[in-house]
This record gives structure tokens, C-alpha cells and sequence, in this order.
């Protein structure tokens, strides 16, 4: 097994694309994303009833890069850009992984 870092960014349907486009830009080989409900400061939000066209719901979006300050820069500029004006929390965590060459750019 082989030490990265995941990427999690829980936020805004209405953003997904810009949030993924900096998520690439800032090194990521890919990523994956979920509906995603729960309850934070801005209320509640259900993943099964997600309001008019899916505009209201949330979305979980996770990547795996090689390092920390790759994780770092990717978070810090989605926050810088969206979080702002849009809900979200973005955090990392230490993985382990088996194919370390599908995370390298």
C-alpha cells in the first residue's frame, strides 16, 4: 500500500462543475462525486427530495492526489472561490491506496 491524501468537498449542486474544474486545474487525475444530504448551519438538506431540477441539493466530492500540499492548494482555492457565497466544507485525510501511478500527473 502506498500514503496519499483524499480530498473531501461537501457543497452546493449549483457549483459542481467549477468545484471539479479547480479540483483538476490544482492536479487530480479524476474524482468522484455523490448526492449528499445532512444538516449544518445553513439547515437541512435531504439527498432523496432535492428541490426544484436537483438546484437545491448537495453534493460529496472526493479526490485522491499524491501529497498534502496538493490537497491543500486544491481545498484552499475552492474555499477562496466558492465558499463565500455558496455552503460548503472541504477537509483531508491520509489514505492508502494500491495503484499509486493513477493519482500521479
Amino acid at each position: 500500500m502506498y500514503q496519499a491524501t483524499k480530498i473531501v468537498i461537501i457543497t452546493e449542486r449549483t457549483i459542481l462543475e467549477g468545484v471539479t474544474r479547480l479540483i483538476e486545474k490544482g492536479g487530480a487525475t479524476g474524482y468522484t462525486h455523490v448526492d449528499a444530504g445532512g444538516k449544518g448551519s445553513r439547515g437541512k438538506r435531504s439527498a432523496n427530495r432535492p428541490g426544484i431540477s436537483g438546484v437545491m441539493s448537495n453534493v460529496k466530492i472526493e479526490a485522491i492526489v499524491s501529497d498534502k500540499a496538493t490537497a491543500e492548494a486544491i481545498i484552499t482555492a475552492v474555499a477562496e472561490t466558492y465558499f463565500r457565497n455558496y455552503s460548503g466544507i472541504a477537509y483531508v485525510e491520509p489514505v492508502e491506496i494500491l495503484r499509486p501511478y493513477k493519482f500521479e500527473v
